[in-house]
């Protein structure tokens, strides 16, 4: 840790590869009792959606030759967003987010967290513990847990596919193999996918217009994620004018009232891809495509050929960005992940508890915020590509994205801690506000109407989170509530379909 403080936002964009020099386009609106936590939440959930609408910004630059717009950022929309599947209703209906079985359990000697919100997982879970569903109950499951060590448990668990993860320290995780292989990679970075080959003619794309300013319009962007990371990461490429078409598997569904709450702005089909007709629609989709996003566990989809080396072979120019929990390196690499079992083991939720009684982040802010980041990196690869670049993989990870909140943002945030919630040092250069401003009202959870909306949808009235990711001049709203999943035909839109450029 250096003597001069470098915030948040400073450090996702330098690893993003941005100019440093646009970071004074970036203005915040510091608003007090934002994500509170012991962990500097609210820092790490304004600079990854900081960053993202600066990348917009400059994709918006690089096609329309015009200055960098101006970027805005709030924390009380982000506060709001980064819980946006809370606030979701359908018909006044609240969502349901975590099943029976999704919880902490103490263990014989700790706490174990079990993620069961999908059926094949219970059915794993269940399978590990001896259970038959016909027996299974939340008091039965609690019974076999209290007498077994937790990392055996996590152990057991991950053997029969399940999704199981023991309560660890930062320090105990810092000794696990594990947060080696995750410590040891960037926050972010855009690769070269084969340096070797050729970079292909410089991408163009259509004008854009000004009313609103899409930055992404044109771009054809292949969803092949699940959850909440990847599904907000595309959901804000798709609110930026982007032709977002979510590709799940028949046999697999996702949750209903997650699919809703991701869903805004895209299209939504069903594919298997073992099928060959569907695997045929699949490969006449990726022609055309600009970025593929997947979210699935490393080389679990490589048997398709969606390797990112495969998948440019055969289109090249493409952007691929492949999101993971832990990584494709490391003991863990092949394991499933999700947000809550990330905390878990890399000692977030011991910060945010103890280890007698475990906590959690206000938000899942490591998938909100790694959602931004993963759409920040498919921008800045757009624009890297409108400069000659060819094709580029990203590999965001929740336990990398973990590591920065609990070692980088927090180093920073003891070095840079004068008891002021509105410290201008918590700030992008140029963007705090005079000292003698009148601070921003707190931020109030229970009252967070003013970011958010209603709209009617063919899934019923929805009321949902404004999106966080503003520039000047650009869109308030996604052009497009959710509709059913897998009810779209496996075509990009004929608007996009007739655009210019359509090779590179």
């Amino acid at each position: 840790m250096t003597d001069a403080y470098v915030s948040g936002t400073e450090t996702a964009w330098r690893a993003l590869g941005g100019d440093p020099g646009l970071l004074s386009r970036v203005s915040v609106v510091a608003r007090e009792q934002a994500l509170p936590a012991r962990l500097p939440v609210r820092e790490l959930a304004r600079a990854c959606v900081a960053v993202c609408a600066l990348a917009a910004a400059e994709l918006a630059s690089a096609r329309t030759g015009r200055d960098v717009p101006a970027v805005r950022v709030d924390d009380g929309a982000v506060a709001t967003a980064f819980v946006s599947e809370r606030h979701l209703r359908v018909d006044g209906r609240a969502p349901v987010n975590f099943a029976e079985l999704s919880r902490f359990w103490r263990t014989a000697d700790g706490w174990v967290r079990t993620h069961a919100n999908y059926p094949h997982h219970r059915a794993r879970l269940l399978s590990a513990l001896g259970l038959a569903e016909g027996t299974a109950s939340v008091e039965r499951v609690a019974a076999i847990l209290a007498e077994r060590p937790s990392r055996e448990v996590e152990d057991e668990v991950f053997a029969a596919g399940g999704l199981a993860v023991a309560l660890r320290t930062a320090r105990e995780w810092s000794a696990h193999p594990q947060s080696a292989a995750v410590a040891a990679r960037p926050l972010l970075d855009l690769l070269p996918i084969d340096a070797a080959r050729p970079a292909p003619s410089v991408r163009r794309l259509p004008p854009l217009g000004s009313d609103p300013l899409l930055p992404a319009a044109g771009v054809r962007v292949l969803d092949l994620t699940r959850v909440i990371a990847g599904p907000v990461a595309t959901r804000t490429l798709a609110l930026l004018g982007a032709d977002v078409l979510r590709v799940d598997p028949p046999g697999l569904p996702e949750l209903p009232d997650q699919h809703t709450d991701t869903g805004f702005g895209k299209r939504s089909t069903r594919l298997d891809l073992a099928d060959t007709r569907d695997r045929a629609a699949f490969e006449e989709l990726l022609t055309m495509a600009d970025v593929v996003v997947s979210g699935y566990r490393p080389g679990a989809l490589d048997r398709f050929g969606l390797a990112p080396e495969a998948l440019a072979e055969r289109r090249p120019g493409l952007v691929v960005a492949q999101l993971s929990a832990w990584g494709d390196t490391g003991p863990w690499a092949g394991r499933r992940g999700f947000d809550s079992l990330v905390q878990v083991a890399t000692g977030i939720a011991v910060e945010e508890g103890s280890a007698e009684r475990p906590g959690a982040l206000p938000a899942q802010a490591l998938d909100h915020g790694t959602g931004y980041l993963l759409a920040a990196a498919v921008l800045r690869a757009l624009t890297e590509q409108l400069g000659g670049a060819g094709a580029l993989c990203v590999r965001p990870v929740l336990a990398r994205t973990a590591h920065w909140l609990l070692h980088d943002l927090r180093d920073a945030g003891d070095l840079r801690d004068t008891g002021d919630p509105h410290d201008p040092r918590d700030l992008p250069p140029a963007a705090a506000q005079p000292r003698d401003a009148r601070p921003p009202a707190p931020y109030d959870p229970d009252h967070a109407s003013q970011w958010l909306t209603e709209t009617d949808s063919p899934l019923g009235r929805l009321r949902y989170a404004e999106p966080p990711v503003t520039l000047d001049g650009g869109p308030q709203d996604w052009a497009r509530p959710p509709g059913p999943s897998g009810t779209d035909d496996p075509v990009w839109r004929a608007s996009a379909q007739g655009r210019a450029g359509g090779d590179r």
